[in-house]
């Protein structure tokens, strides 16, 4: 295998769980960070649709982040993220990333939405954080014990989501799901994907 290239931004969640994802399987890569405002012509030629992440591997190109975390663990996934297959996984991801990730935008971005004040969108976006809770009520992690590809791909929203205001997501009663996002800030494989080159 050829050394993998992903164009990357890195505040970006999609972008972090694909790096988080990468990193965790030991797949060497190397990141190529975008502005936003200025994408790379390379990159564009790539992937047309001009989001990131985008990675290059063999002449293959990879630009949706759940097909790029599921091609790293293909490769290896030392502490079973995958769960099996067990097909809630996909299913939770899938949730985060329609409805909730819709409440989310709403919720961040609340000045481009004035059909409904701030609140109302945090409340739609609470729902799925009070599914996470119970989750988080059975086990360490969303589905097992351990963390999971699961984790790995809501995190990076819930992060987002927590930090539009995190006085109020402080004060919320989601104390294991706060523990649960504590824990993940905290740990080396965050730390790692975060670290500015």
């Amino acid at each position: 295998m050829s050394e993998a290239l992903m164009y990357s931004f890195r505040r970006c969640p999609y972008a972090m769980r694909a790096r988080l994802a990468l990193r965790y399987s030991g797949v060497a890569v190397r990141i190529v960070e975008v502005s936003l405002k200025a994408k790379p012509a390379e990159m564009l030629a790539l992937s047309p649709k001009g989001t990131v992440p985008v990675l290059v591997v063999d002449g293959e190109v990879i630009d949706e982040s759940l097909a790029i975390m599921r091609w790293a663990l293909a490769r290896h996934d030392p502490d079973n993220w995958l769960l099996q297959g067990d097909p809630a996984v996909l299913e939770l991801i899938a949730e985060n990333d329609s409805t909730f990730k819709h409440h989310l935008n709403r919720y961040k971005y609340a000045e481009r939405y004035p059909e409904q004040p701030m609140e109302h969108y945090r409340a739609e976006g609470e729902v799925f954080l009070q599914k996470l809770e119970g989750l988080l009520a059975q086990h360490a992690y969303l589905l097992a014990d351990h963390p999971s590809l699961a984790d790995m791909a809501l995190a990076p929203f819930i992060r987002q989501f927590a930090h539009v205001d995190r006085e109020w997501f402080a004060g919320t009663p989601f104390k294991a799901l706060q523990r649960w996002l504590e824990d993940f800030l905290q740990s080396p494989l965050f730390i790692g994907v975060m670290a500015k080159a």
